[in-house]
């Protein structure tokens, strides 16, 4: 019964992972860059909810409102002010480009909040402490169910998105050949911009959840990076709908390990991913992500 309570626990888990990575997908597939910054800019959306919430006496669910239409409003500005400068110098400059915006994030946090951990679970009441009790040995936490569904939620919104509104075919159109999209009057910039603007704004609803589930700091945001990236390469980079298998294997693959050793857990989880990494299938994507 461990080992089936591992499984259970590692699927509400890959819900959280695949929240954290279906913006770096996203990213991913319509523009061809890996966004180091995501998870910094995850963590600076938890931070957002945090404050709004401590300082208005908020439910974290209520205070991610107003964080939401500002962060889609900062993705949409960073991409106009910095990535877009950064994509007409060659594929190297703009993952360099995210790397040093995510340092500056970080120290930003660093210097606001300080190094301080922070926490949003104790907001939430039995949100993130219940769960349904099946058996002795295996339960179902509300807050898993509910990370879980809106992580389906999200995935199968942006690829309902992506397969049938006009914004969809702008973005698939401009993600295979922008100079053509643009001949036929598809502004790949403004694309590239709305959807910088929607893997932020993911990003910090993934972060909202991670402060409920646990705690978050300043210097969270690399580690969620790791297996948010982990999770796209499982499932498929830029596939929506493979992100969110990625982040389930992730996540069953670190509960099983924990339930061998604790200290097993996140080994466990890399693994796979060095696995899948070394596969035939995986050395195509790898392939796939070096071309320009």
């Amino acid at each position: 019964m461990n080992w089936i309570n591992a499984i259970v626990q590692g699927v509400f888990l890959g819900g959280l992972y695949a929240l954290f990575a279906c913006g770096l997908s996203l990213i991913f597939g319509v523009m061809r860059i890996i966004n180091l910054a995501h998870g910094d800019l995850a963590v600076a959306g938890a931070f957002g909810v945090w404050v709004v919430a401590t300082r208005a006496h908020l439910s974290p669910f209520i205070a991610l409102l107003p964080v939401l239409p500002v962060m889609l409003l900062l993705g949409f500005t960073l991409h106009r002010t910095v990535l877009a400068r950064s994509l007409r110098s060659g594929p190297l400059t703009p993952l360099l480009t995210t790397f040093g915006l995510a340092i500056v994030i970080q120290n930003a946090l660093l210097q606001v909040f300080s190094p301080d951990v922070h926490s949003l679970g104790s907001l939430t009441g039995s949100v993130s402490t219940g769960s349904w009790r099946l058996t002795s040995q295996l339960s179902v936490p509300y807050l898993g169910v509910l990370i879980l569904a809106v992580a389906i939620i999200v995935l199968g919104t942006l690829q309902f998105t992506l397969q049938h509104t006009a914004f969809g075919r702008e973005m698939r159109a401009t993600a295979q050949d922008p100079e053509t999209a643009g001949l036929v009057g598809v502004p790949a910039s403004l694309v590239y911009a709305r959807a910088t603007a929607i893997a932020v704004a993911t990003a910090a609803l993934a972060g909202t959840f991670l402060a409920i589930h646990s705690t978050f700091d300043p210097s969270s945001g690399p580690t969620q990076l790791i297996f948010a990236f982990e999770a796209v390469v499982i499932g498929g980079l830029g596939s929506i709908w493979g992100t969110l298998f990625g982040g389930i294997v992730l996540g069953i693959a670190q509960t099983i390990g924990a339930t061998v050793d604790p200290q097993y857990s996140i080994l466990a989880g890399h693994l796979v991913f060095l696995v899948v990494l070394a596969s035939p299938r995986g050395r195509f994507m790898a392939a796939r992500s070096a071309t320009p």
